[in-house]
């Protein structure tokens, strides 16, 4: 058996892993895993990838969780070109760099400024206290501000001249709040610039079909309840 990749491209780190194998002419069969039935959660992923999350490699008998583990080793196996992990020390040390703040920074606000905006009120019919939703929108503001400041500076790509992983994984989070209506380049012309060169560097008919399932979640149907009842207790967290 090949190498597998378990993904939901609604999720935005498997867009990232999905980006980074089809670019590279990685060959791969894609199981999918749908988020919003609830597969993750489910006995038969529980074997593959026991943290029941996508993105989850199956290489053989190898199996990787965790999307920046899944990148690299990628990078690695094939040995894909030096600028998406590079081997210079201070180079990759930069996209690490990015690697390790955007866990808790541009990714958590990414992922509640969608869910807050579009996904609680859309798609599960709940109501998203005014209050809670300003204060969201407001961090992933300050993280823009910080992806800009520190990171871009005035380069072409986050970590250098060229583009690297740290792209991927910045562009995939920024196109959550995008989907559900959020203006994250409208005043950022640096920022917007960016994305530009980051779609170019990618081939836009790639960008375009790893983000047709996230810009398409606008048009869902309201959950039905027993769907309701099976994401409550993961999603409830994006409410805090």
């Amino acid at each position: 058996m090949g190498l597998e990749l378990y993904l939901d491209l609604l999720s935005q780190p498997c867009r990232a892993v999905y980006i980074f194998a089809k670019k590279n002419g990685i060959p791969f069969e894609l199981r999918q895993v749908e988020l919003l039935k609830g597969q993750h959660h489910s006995d038969a992923f529980a074997q593959v990838n026991p943290l029941r999350k996508v993105p989850a490699l199956k290489d053989g008998d190898f199996t990787l969780a965790e999307s920046v583990a899944i990148l690299l080793y990628l990078s690695r196996k094939y040995e894909v070109p030096d600028h998406w992990y590079p081997q210079d020390l201070q180079a990759r040390a930069r996209v690490d760099e990015y690697l390790a703040w955007q866990h808790t920074a541009l990714r958590s606000s990414c992922t509640r400024a969608m869910w807050q905006k579009m996904m609680f009120p859309v798609f599960l019919g709940e109501q998203v206290p005014p209050e809670t939703l300003a204060s969201t929108l407001a961090e992933l503001d300050r993280c823009l501000q910080l992806l800009e400041d520190k990171f871009l500076k005035d380069q072409d790509f986050v970590a250098g001249p060229h583009i690297s992983v740290a792209d991927l994984v910045a562009i995939t989070e920024l196109m959550h709040p995008v989907s559900a209506g959020c203006q994250v380049f409208k005043s950022r012309p640096k920022l917007a610039a960016w994305r530009q060169r980051v779609e170019v560097e990618v081939g836009k008919d790639l960008f375009q079909e790893a983000h047709a399932t996230v810009m398409k979640v606008k048009d869902l149907p309201p959950a039905d309840p027993a769907t309701k009842e099976k994401l409550k207790p993961s999603v409830q967290v994006l409410l805090q």
